[in-house]
């Protein structure tokens, strides 16, 4: 795994969407089912719908029952969400778990998939901020203003990006332990959130 991978298959992700952009098309996945590719192809495609569900929920003139039915759907997506970036984690965990951590390894704050979750989230940043460089209707100041945002988003990309291939490499050699963060988000758990139990 390393960073130029993953910005491509986010990369490709967001461009397929964006040919029909429409938050309801249906995924098709160019990779080979079950692989490590295709998760990653996935996650970032759960990813691009929730950006522009964000956007639709935000119109001033939406109808409150429907902007309801988007923040529920925002709401199981961001459920989705988490437990694909477990499920990197699983894989990754899984694919270095022979390595023996020296005993100067450090824990590290982050685990890799939320790392690549933000990559993902990042390139999705550099792909509308570069349609606003580049929109046609927008004005000379609109666009001067979002090129210095989008200069700023490619240098988090790179920073981002060799942060991803350090952690990586220190895994490879012995020199990190990461443990799985698990999110224990309580608030979909109809045992766990008061309102939803006393509903029942």
């Amino acid at each position: 795994m390393n960073s130029s991978t993953l910005n491509s298959i986010f990369k490709t992700c967001i461009e397929n969407y964006h040919q029909a952009n429409d938050v309801d098309q249906k995924i098709e996945i160019p990779y080979q089912p079950g692989s490590y590719d295709a998760l990653l192809y996935e996650k970032c495609w759960v990813d691009t719908v929730q950006w522009h569900l964000e956007d639709i929920i935000r119109d001033p003139k939406i109808d409150p029952a429907a902007a309801l039915l988007i923040k529920r759907r925002i709401d199981a997506s961001n459920q989705v969400r988490t437990d694909m970036v477990e499920q990197i984690d699983d894989y990754l965990f899984s694919l270095y778990s022979s390595i023996k951590p020296k005993e100067s390894a450090r824990i590290n704050t982050e685990t890799p998939a939320w790392a690549i979750d933000r990559l993902s989230i990042l390139n999705l940043k550099l792909f509308h901020m570069h349609q606003e460089v580049v929109r046609e209707d927008a004005s000379d100041a609109h666009k001067a203003k979002c090129a210095e945002k989008l200069s700023v988003l490619d240098l988090q990309c790179e920073y981002l990006s060799q942060s991803i291939d350090q952690l990586v490499v220190d895994l490879e050699q012995g020199d990190c332990i990461v443990k799985t963060y698990k999110q224990m988000k309580m608030y979909n758990d109809p045992e766990l959130n008061p309102i939803l139990r006393n509903a029942k």
